[in-house]
C-alpha cells in the first residue's frame, strides 16, 4: 500500500473565536489523503470546508455538545493494520498523559488523537502514541498548530506545523525588550 498522509486538526471553534479557518491550514493539508478533526468545530461548516481538500472524520468536543452538534464521541479507523482512535480528550487534569493512555487502552488503539488542551503534543507512552494537533485558532500557551501524520509501511512519522504566531499576550516578549 502507498503511504498515507493524514491531516490532524482540533479546536477550530468557528465562528465563535474566528470567522474562518486560516488559509495556511488549507495549504498545509493540500496533499493529505484524510483529515481527522478531534472536536470543538462548533460549526459543521468546518467539515464542509475541509472536505474540499480530503475526506474528513470528525468527532464531538465539549463545545460541540454544548451547541447541539451531533457527532460521534469517538471513532476508530485502521490504516495499514494500525488502529487510530480519535476522541476529544476530555480528561482531568486536562491533557493528563495517564488518563489519555487509559482512554487509548479502552479504545484498544495504537495511536490516540485528541484535542481539548489547545496545546500540541507528541508523546509515546506505554505502547501508545498520543497526538494532539493543538489549535490553529486559539492555542493555550503555544503556537497555532495542526499536524501531519504519515503512515508508510506501518512506520509512523508526525510533524507539528505552525499556522501562525502565538495569540497569548503572555508570550509576546517583544514588549519587554530594552532600548
Amino acid at each position: 500500500m502507498k503511504k498515507m498522509l493524514i491531516g490532524l486538526i482540533s479546536d477550530t471553534h468557528i465562528p465563535d473565536r474566528a470567522k474562518e479557518i486560516p488559509q495556511k491550514v488549507f495549504d498545509t493539508f493540500n496533499n493529505v489523503d484524510l483529515i481527522l478533526h478531534a472536536g470543538d468545530l462548533t460549526s459543521l461548516k468546518v467539515i464542509e470546508e475541509l472536505e474540499n481538500i480530503a475526506p474528513v472524520i470528525a468527532i464531538q468536543g465539549n463545545m460541540d455538545r454544548a451547541k447541539g452538534i451531533n457527532l460521534p464521541v469517538a471513532k476508530i479507523i485502521e490504516v495499514e493494520g494500525l488502529k487510530i482512535g480519535i476522541a476529544h480528550g476530555e480528561v482531568y487534569p486536562r491533557a493528563d498523559t495517564q488518563q489519555l493512555v487509559y482512554l487509548a487502552k479502552e479504545l484498544n488503539v495504537n495511536i490516540l488523537i485528541t484535542g481539548h488542551s489547545h496545546q500540541p503534543k507528541i508523546e509515546k507512552t506505554d505502547g501508545v502514541l498520543l497526538l494532539n494537533p493543538g489549535s490553529p485558532i486559539v492555542p493555550r500557551l503555544a503556537d497555532r498548530t495542526v499536524m501531519l501524520l504519515e503512515i508508510n509501511n506501518k512506520e509512523v512519522d508526525v510533524e507539528i506545523i505552525k499556522i501562525g504566531a502565538p495569540v497569548c499576550s503572555a508570550l509576546d516578549f517583544e514588549k519587554y525588550k530594552r532600548n
